[in-house]
């Protein structure tokens, strides 16, 4: 034992090394992977595990450095620089803590997460409490620093190893939870590893004036196992390592399945609105056949039996221009006031259809036009409200505006109980806001466009998929006893050589 105690102290600088490297690579590691979204516990602790692994591999590595330079020369720290040294490993310690906490305290608790920087802080202070009693007993400078090196330990190298191990065994089980039964095994053995380290490889410390270590130290260690505690330390110091790096491949698995779940989310939709879409054109389909049956009834209804009125009408007149001519002349005079009540028919079966106004004066004059007929037919205010410099628009967008007003207002006469509504059309540089307000019962709109596939609102999905043609988006707000807003924004269109296809009027 003793031939093997001599080969390990003849190696304590590539123990220190080991020790060193394997910390820090954990450490640098562990920041790679910190700040990335995940929903696993551990990515939110990564950060102060990440400075802990590198603060303390970077005071390991100094230790080597001094018995480097111990070996080749005759250095000697001062007590500033074993202060520094100090610090720097109560710092890596207090990090070590925070670690542990933030994996055993849920922080979406305001109260308890308080708990995660309360236990760094307070151990900290114990720690510093320590030191000035420490100095007074201590003989001399080197015999405090030790003896503080030895209460840093106990104080927070423990209780960090401690809670470090406790914090992964909770991660292992929600590792366990989320399914990922594998990497909960690396977290588990990781917080072994930890455990091991905190207890065994920081209870043994260097020789000081301090109780336990009078006797409990390195020396004893060496003693009794045979192998220097450094190597202990060293060889946990790895073990954690491999495994909290083997445990981070769980963000890999989580980010390709949280991109499977999108991907399945997205095709669902795709295929919902595909349906929606199916749907839809039925919809359109069946209006367009009432549409027809509905213009085919008043052509023969009104048009048509005027028509025939005025046939018959004509051949009373021829017959009635040599035998009677006044009864001829009145006969005239009732056919021409028939023929102008038919003219008014046709004319608005036409505008129905698609009012001139568009055409012809642009899209303001045509929501005008609507707006008067609406107020004129059923009796609710409509007001119209345009803003801002009037772009050229095409005739596309020009349609899409217009029907979409139509369909909002129409909605609102048959199911808003308004007595009031506005139409808003805001145009700038880059896109034209149409508003439709009223004053109406509201309704929720989640419960309406939820319902089942024979309650479809298709007159709200209608003027969705109109602004989405168009590359513009459609919002429907509401709240019973608030009334309704239709808000739609599309993005402006002009010709390719830039000038105007349609005017917005």
């Amino acid at each position: 034992m003793h031939a093997l105690a001599d080969f390990f102290a003849q190696n304590i600088i590539l123990i220190y090394f080991l020790y060193g490297l394997a910390f820090f690579s954990m450490g640098l590691a562990v920041l790679l992977e910190s700040g990335k979204a995940s929903e696993i516990r551990l990515a939110r602790a990564l950060l102060p595990l990440g400075v802990f692994g590198l603060m303390h591999g970077v005071h390991e590595w100094g230790e080597m450095f001094q018995k480097i330079l111990a070996i080749t020369s005759d250095y000697r720290p001062v007590p500033d620089q074993e202060a520094l040294r100090l610090l720097w490993l109560v710092v890596s310690f207090a990090a070590l803590v925070v670690f542990g906490m933030m994996l055993i305290v849920d922080s979406n608790d305001p109260i308890r997460s308080r708990k995660v920087w309360l236990v760094p802080v307070v151990l900290t202070i114990v720690w510093l409490g320590g030191v000035p009693l420490l100095r007074a007993v201590a003989p001399t400078t080197d015999d405090w620093l030790a003896a503080a090196d030895v209460w840093a330990r106990y104080t927070l190298g423990i209780p960090a190893g401690l809670l470090a191990a406790w914090g992964l065994v909770r991660q292992q089980r929600s590792f366990r939870e989320q399914g990922l039964v594998r990497f909960g095994r690396d977290s588990l053995w990781a917080a072994v590893a930890f455990g091991w380290y905190g207890v065994f490889g920081q209870f043994f410390t260097r020789p000081s004036v301090m109780f336990p270590s009078t006797f409990l130290n390195t020396d004893l260690f060496l003693h009794l196992f045979g192998i220097p505690v450094q190597l202990f330390r060293a060889a946990m110091a790895t073990v954690a390592a491999v495994f909290v790096i083997r445990s981070l491949r769980a963000f890999e698995v989580e980010r390709a399945r949280r991109l499977g779940e999108l991907q399945e989310a997205q095709l669902r939709e795709s295929e919902r609105r595909e349906a929606l879409r199916r749907d839809l054109l039925r919809q359109i389909v069946t209006a367009q056949e009432a549409e027809r049956q509905r213009i085919a009834r008043e052509l023969h209804d009104e048009t048509g039996q005027a028509l025939t009125a005025l046939g018959l009408g004509l051949r009373s007149i021829k017959s009635n221009l040599k035998t009677d001519p006044a009864l001829a002349e009145r006969h005239a005079a009732e056919l021409e006031a028939l023929a102008g009540r038919a003219l008014d028919d046709l004319r608005h079966v036409v505008s129905d259809l698609r009012p001139s106004q568009l055409d012809d004066l642009g899209l303001v004059a045509a929501l005008r036009w609507y707006a008067q007929e609406v107020e004129a037919r059923t009796g609710m205010a409509v007001q119209l409200e345009t803003r801002g410099p009037r772009p050229t628009l095409t005739p596309e967008l020009n349609t899409v505006l217009f029907r979409i007003a139509q369909e909002a207002l129409t909605n609102v006469v048959r199911h808003a109980r308004a007595t009031h509504a506005v139409l808003r059309l805001f145009f700038d540089e880059s896109e034209v806001s149409l508003e439709v307000v009223d004053d109406g019962q509201g309704f929720e709109p989640e419960q309406v466009f939820a319902a089942g596939p024979g309650r479809k609102p298709w007159g709200l999905i209608g003027m969705q998929e109109r602004a989405t043609l168009v590359g513009g988006e459609c919002r429907v707000m509401s709240a019973i006893g608030h009334g309704t807003e239709v808000m739609v924004v599309v993005p402006t269109g002009t010709s390719p050589n830039g000038k105007d296809k349609t005017t917005a009027g």
